[in-house]
């Protein structure tokens, strides 16, 4: 007998995209196992899976992708732009070669990974991406870790808004002010370190939560996440691990609950921070 897969819910882009709220991030893995990892994933049903040029990923990822006998149209793939290939005919270039890697025929999410603003490139790049999208290679473009100076300076003389800003978004690091500036702009937040790798989970607000429903502290950042409007792609390379993050859409938390941990954001960075990596 098979475990149901869970239907994961999915949100609509500005463009009208609609990509599943919960997905699967490959941050770290090494490519030798990154197929398993994301064959563990299609088959615990996860249909978004994110990964990037720079995590070295891109091949195991698509790998998985071909053996599972998904239909693309089911599937959701994400990569991103590396800060070295900034510029506009390097984008064009560097997505390529990402294509490839990936052995796709279009992405479904292509990101700007980091502004990097000493390098000051990311208006020529999106120019560069606002091409792919034209050309019917991209079907979605966004940026990731785009602070709001950073977006609201890429959207002057911009014929595309992001769809998607995947920012490090967690109980520890609640990014108030971006997200209002999403709203405001209407585009989708995207949390990359939805755990603050570990951070937060002994916190006695989130323990009592999951103590109270029967989950693990995973299970309640992943579902306030996903109750507060974010898309999510926690990462994990065990197979009981990737089917327990994808096994949060039976329970809900109340205001209160919601509140408690709302009340954890202290400004606690796990990643670089966007003004100064580049």
């Amino acid at each position: 007998m098979t475990t149901p897969v869970p239907t994961v819910p999915t949100v609509t882009l500005n463009n009208g995209t609609r990509i599943p709220q919960l997905g699967f991030g490959v941050f770290q893995v090494p490519d030798a196992e990154t197929t398993a990892a994301v064959a563990s994933a299609l088959e615990a049903g996860y249909r978004s899976v994110d990964t990037a040029a720079v995590y070295g990923n891109e091949a195991g990822v698509g790998k998985a992708l071909a053996a599972s006998g998904i239909r693309r149209d089911e599937l959701f793939v994400t990569t991103k732009l590396w800060n070295a290939d900034q510029g506009y005919d390097a984008t064009l270039k560097a997505f390529d070669a990402s294509l490839a890697a990936l052995g796709l025929e279009y992405v479904d999410l292509y990101l700007i990974h980091w502004p990097a603003p000493a390098r000051d490139l990311y208006r020529e790049t999106w120019k560069a991406i606002e091409k792919l999208v034209a050309d019917g290679l991209v079907r979605t473009a966004g940026v990731s870790n785009f602070q709001p100076a950073h977006l609201r300076r890429l959207l002057d003389g911009a014929s595309l808004v992001p769809a998607v800003n995947q920012i490090e978004l967690h109980p520890g690091l609640q990014q108030n002010e971006l997200r209002a500036l999403h709203a405001e702009l209407g585009i989708a937040t995207e949390a990359w370190s939805p755990l603050a790798q570990g951070a937060v989970l002994g916190d006695d607000a989130i323990t009592a939560v999951a103590e109270r429903h029967g989950k693990s502290p995973a299970q309640v950042v992943l579902r306030w996440h996903l109750q507060l409007g974010n898309i999510v792609i926690p990462k994990s390379v065990t197979p009981a691990r990737i089917a327990q993050n994808i096994d949060v859409f039976d329970f809900a938390l109340t205001d209160d609950e919601m509140a408690a941990v709302a009340a954890l954001d202290r400004g606690l960075r796990t990643g670089p921070d966007p003004d100064t990596l580049d």
